[in-house]
């Protein structure tokens, strides 16, 4: 697998007729430097409601190409869609305990279903209007699925129950930031109810290692797979895992999570079986999920200065064809060259599928029109003149690689012919370089080998821009001996992430208690 390389660092004056680079580098202010990819790779914008976002076509094309490759993969597994109501009635969250305590400041509640005109001017709730009973505006969806599930499931015959659904839920969030942390967002929650506790562990295993391999083969996000500690646990669950990402900061995304529920939702929701002994026993569920901060995790995965870089798998457009045309005779001849050109790409597959190739005739002028491409982080540009029509070549540039050692857009030249059989091979190089860079960035930042705490916090303290993640030993402590733990770490702007499923045995003492470790873990600030 071949690593992509750096770009060189270059003189941004030297450049500026040929560059149009963001308007802030990563190293100097990163989290304005993705406000900053989101805008100008039209990504999304405000929508005029506070936490809420537009999501425009690039970036709704790329949660399209997730969710359709997502979905693919769910319903291979057996799993079916179904949908349910954006509105839950307040007494389902009550029959859970944990799980509203847990949701509680977050949810938006409807209480009324009418407005009329106020005293005052305006529209107020009509007072006579008032719901007998406060409507939850879809947080997740576990107590609604378990009314109907309660409903489907009468005999073990019925289990296991596999379904899922593709939603907007609202969790009304105090810091927002587009895609990562949203008021309202899109997501995929898998729900299922089994006979006993096998089955519905391996079902939460299932999805955690659909989620891992799906995030690095077509993200090319490499991630860390592992069980959350206590306190980390969706609300409710007997256990949670999650994989974990690192961002170019060194700070950790929870890309997606999977918890085994056990039966505590079964026993509030009703959802029991009868046995093939012919008693009576609750369901064993589950559920998981991914949103739209996939995308957000993408951006600070592999954007760089010059905006952001989209991973083939998932790129609404993998090839843009640029034509440089010039309003005079000989644009009728460039069109059809490049129309040829774009059904020979056409034709090809990569990565499994038909190539997406677009011919950008919109008007501008062809180095404007790419600088946009380049932004938005389309995988393959060709920029095509007169002179390339003439010579039979194509100017082709990998976004991934932008920049010459003279610190100029790396264009090479191919013949027609050459760039078009060679797509397929060059997307997936593509693909692989990304995820190779990014892997290995990683691991170039875990640290190990810190055993006590004040080493910990020296660690954390010092000034250092990217101080990524550091695994440690611990003895999993539960109850008041963990919230303690937790304090020491919020104190340092830290977490547990999760305990890696492939970690090395523990063979030392917790860094926390001193007691004998049990297991290894993750710390890291996180997002």
């Amino acid at each position: 697998m071949e690593q992509a390389q750096t770009p060189p660092i270059i003189d941004e004056n030297s450049v500026s007729a040929i560059r149009h680079a963001l308007s802030i580098k990563r190293a100097d202010d990163f989290a304005q430097w993705y406000q900053a990819v989101v805008s100008q790779a039209d990504m999304a914008e405000e929508s005029g409601v506070r936490g809420c976002m537009v999501i425009k076509p690039w970036g709704y094309g790329i949660w399209e190409r997730i969710q359709r490759l997502m979905d693919d993969r769910i319903k291979a597994a057996g799993v079916q869609n179904c949908y349910f109501p954006l509105f839950i009635p307040l007494s389902y969250f009550a029959k859970e305990a944990e799980h509203v305590e847990g949701f509680a400041k977050e949810m938006a509640v409807v209480t009324h279903h009418r407005l009329v005109a106020g005293e005052k001017g305006g529209l107020i709730p009509d007072p006579e209007a008032k719901l007998e009973e406060p409507l939850v505006v879809r947080p997740t969806s576990e107590t609604v699925i378990g009314a109907a599930m309660a409903r489907w499931v009468q005999s073990w015959r019925d289990l296991p129950l596999l379904t899922n659904q593709w939603a907007n839920v609202v969790r009304w969030e105090m810091r927002t930031r587009m895609f990562l942390r949203t008021s309202e967002f899109l997501w995929q929650e898998g729900h299922t109810a089994h006979e006993d506790r096998e089955g519905a562990m391996e079902e939460t295993l299932r999805a955690l290692e659909m989620y891992r391999s799906f995030s690095e083969d077509v993200l090319a996000m490499p991630v860390i797979a592992g069980e959350k500690p206590e306190n980390e646990r969706f609300p409710g669950a007997v256990a949670t895992y999650s994989i974990e990402a690192m961002m170019q900061d060194g700070k950790a995304l929870q890309a997606g999570t999977s918890h085994y529920l056990g039966t505590s939702f079964a026993e509030a929701a009703g959802i029991q079986y009868q046995d093939r002994e012919g008693g009576q026993r609750h369901a064993h569920t589950t559920s998981w999920g991914v949103s739209t901060r996939l995308i957000g995790g993408v951006i600070m995965t592999h954007g760089d200065d010059d905006g952001l870089r989209v991973p083939p798998a998932i790129a609404p457009f993998q090839v843009v064809i640029l034509p440089m045309l010039r309003d005079d005779d000989g644009d009728a001849a460039l069109l059809a060259y490049c129309r040829e050109l774009h059904t020979q790409i056409a034709a090809q597959t990569a990565l499994g599928e038909p190539v997406r190739v677009l011919l950008d005739t919109k008007p501008g002028k062809a180095a404007a029109k790419r600088w946009d491409w380049v932004r938005k982080g389309a995988p393959v540009i060709l920029e095509i003149g007169g002179r390339d029509m003439e010579n039979g070549k194509v100017s082709q540039l990998r976004r991934d690689r932008l920049w010459n050692a003279a610190a100029k857009p790396d264009f090479t030249a191919p013949t027609r012919e050459e760039c078009a059989a060679g797509i397929p091979a060059l997307l997936q190089d593509i693909q692989q370089a990304l995820f190779a860079e990014a892997r290995d960035r990683r691991d170039a930042n875990v640290t190990r080998g810190i055993d006590t705490f004040e080493q910990l916090s020296a660690f954390f303290g010092e000034d250092r821009h990217q101080p990524g993640w550091v695994e440690v030993q611990w003895s999993k402590p539960t109850g008041t001996a963990l919230d303690a733990v937790v304090e020491q770490l919020k104190a340092l702007k830290l977490t547990i992430r999760n305990v890696p499923t492939d970690a090395a045995p523990a063979d030392g003492a917790c860094l926390f208690t001193g007691a004998p470790a049990v297991e290894r873990i993750f710390v890291a600030r996180a997002y």
